[in-house]
């Protein structure tokens, strides 16, 4: 598909999955607000906060624990399965059990441990049996307004979180890191816009680079959840085949498995290195030199450049940059970048509990 054809692209995407894609800088906005508005009980003594949730909806505790590594002073953990882990008991763990449809199975599974468990628990859906559950026992309930898939909630999963950890004390007030994030977003945004030709579209040249190939994307420290985020976008929208690495894990392992077999690697793979200046001096060393690695392989790489002078800008304009990349190359495959798919599918099909 012409990815510069305009008429084309608007008809293969049935449900408008590109406004969502837009409006994301927003959405964050909006979300934040929202979460330093919505009540909240005046909890003191916290000793660690557990995010359960699936999906996207556990991307923004996997997000909010990169960005707050440096500075938290209670660890932040995501839990993604059924039930909680043994030691999430009690009034010092606060669960957060975050599911845009509130109908996600494993996390009703995990709400319903927190409340035995007697851990303090917070709820952030649109609706659904969770919001249902919350409020039959009186606890606190966050909703937040979103019609579209849950993929597109991200700004929700992660601004909710950001704001809720900043009215517990375990960052410094965000408001100026937020605005500054979604300003560099939409800076980014003036490259990236389906109405910008692919001669001057960085994310519809790289979709072209990723057809026919199946994609690695790495990212270390901040980065990492960035990485995870493109890798199921690519999933979600192109229906394509991805995998992620994290550094510098892979310099330990993975490394050692790009080798072969080189009938399949050489002309079929691509890998995208995240690159963010704010990373630790000794990871943005070692995303070069892998990359150089693999380049004296002969395997196909490129560097996705973050954008913004800090973490937060850096996390989200990637982000952004990666769902445009994703949708580019969805359209490119001549997939319904909308369409629910296999996953819907596969959910149907699960026998009930």
């Amino acid at each position: 598909m012409n990815l510069d054809d305009l008429t084309d692209l608007q008809a293969l995407d049935s449900q408008g999955m590109l406004a969502h894609i837009e409006s994301l800088p927003d959405q964050l906005t909006a979300a934040y607000a929202l979460g330093m508005n919505l009540p909240l009980p005046e909890w003191t003594g916290l000793r660690h906060l557990l995010i359960a949730g699936m999906g996207t909806s556990a991307l923004g505790g996997d997000l909010l624990s990169a960005y707050l590594q440096p500075s938290a002073p209670v660890p932040i953990t995501v839990h993604q399965d059924y039930g909680l882990p043994l030691w999430a008991r009690g009034a010092d763990t606060l669960v957060v059990v975050s599911s845009h449809s509130g109908n996600t199975e494993e996390t009703l599974d995990a709400f319903e441990a927190a409340r035995v468990h007697g851990c303090r628990v917070l709820v952030l859906t649109t609706g659904g049996e969770l919001a249902r559950r919350a409020a039959a026992h009186d606890l606190p309930l966050w909703t937040f307004p979103h019609e579209g898939p849950a993929g597109a909630a991200l700004g929700y999963s992660f601004g909710l979180l950001l704001a809720l950890s900043e009215r517990l004390g375990l960052v410094p007030p965000q408001a100026e890191s937020v605005a500054g994030a979604v300003e560099a977003m939409k800076q980014s945004q003036e490259h990236l816009r389906v109405d910008v030709p692919v001669v001057n579209n960085p994310a519809k040249r790289e979709a072209g680079q990723l057809m026919g190939r199946w994609v690695t994307v790495m990212g270390a420290g901040l980065m990492a959840p960035v990485a995870t985020r493109i890798k199921m976008q690519i999933n979600l929208l192109a229906r394509a085949a991805a995998n992620v690495e994290i550094l510098p894990e892979a310099n330990h392992d993975a490394l050692a498995g790009l080798a072969l077999p080189t009938d399949v690697l050489m002309p079929h793979t691509m890998t995208l290195f995240l690159r963010a200046s704010s990373l630790h001096p000794r990871n943005l060393v070692r995303t070069e030199m892998t990359k150089m690695g693999l380049m004296m392989e002969g395997l196909n790489t490129d560097f996705l450049d973050a954008r913004g002078g800090t973490p937060l800008s850096q996390m989200w304009t990637a982000i952004l940059f990666g769902d445009y990349l994703a949708y580019y190359l969805a359209l490119a495959y001549g997939v319904d970048p909308s369409s629910g798919g296999v996953i819907e599918d596969f959910k149907r099909m699960l026998p009930p509990r």
